[in-house]
């Protein structure tokens, strides 16, 4: 239980990293869809950024930030592995890292996701970023640190 309370924290050390950088985030997704001539879908899953840093990312600063999205959202699924074989686990934990399973699933359509107070990740996108291109996309990670944190606690009781 330890490690995972270790790697949880390493983590979110690196999210706050990630957070800081929100806008060379968003503005690196904008550059990139503009090179796939992919600009009217929302970014909409991981696997979506996978590909616009593979494959239309011809800066390294955008690759930078695109890969470290991409890193923490590996390392988010690996720990949700460690996790279940951590703790048995009762419907509360269970149901918490199932849903990290899904959000962090590459395919996942993430549209409609919305990271909700506290979390200020939307509140600093344009209405038209946050409600059409990537609200999703930059609330996946603040709701997967919540669940995880919340099966933290309650695995320890």
């Amino acid at each position: 239980m330890n490690e995972v309370v270790e790697t949880l924290r390493k983590i979110e050390e690196k999210y706050k990293l990630f957070q800081q950088q929100q806008f060379t985030f968003i503005r690196a997704l904008e550059r990139t869809r503009e090179e796939a001539h992919d600009m009217i879908r929302p970014v909409s899953s991981i696997v979506q950024v996978q590909c616009y840093k593979d494959h239309h990312c011809h800066n390294s600063t955008d690759r930078r930030i695109l890969n470290m999205f991409v890193s923490l959202c590996n390392e988010l699924r690996c720990l949700c592995q460690r996790m279940e074989t951590v703790h048995a686990g009762d419907s509360v934990t269970n149901g918490l890292l199932e849903k990290c399973k899904v959000l962090l699933n590459d395919s996942n359509d993430l549209t409609a996701l919305r990271a909700t107070y506290p979390h200020r990740v939307v509140n600093f996108l344009s209405m038209e970023e946050a409600k059409h291109r990537y609200g999703g996309v930059v609330s996946v990670l603040p709701i997967v640190l919540d669940s995880m944190r919340d099966w933290v606690t309650h695995s320890k009781r």
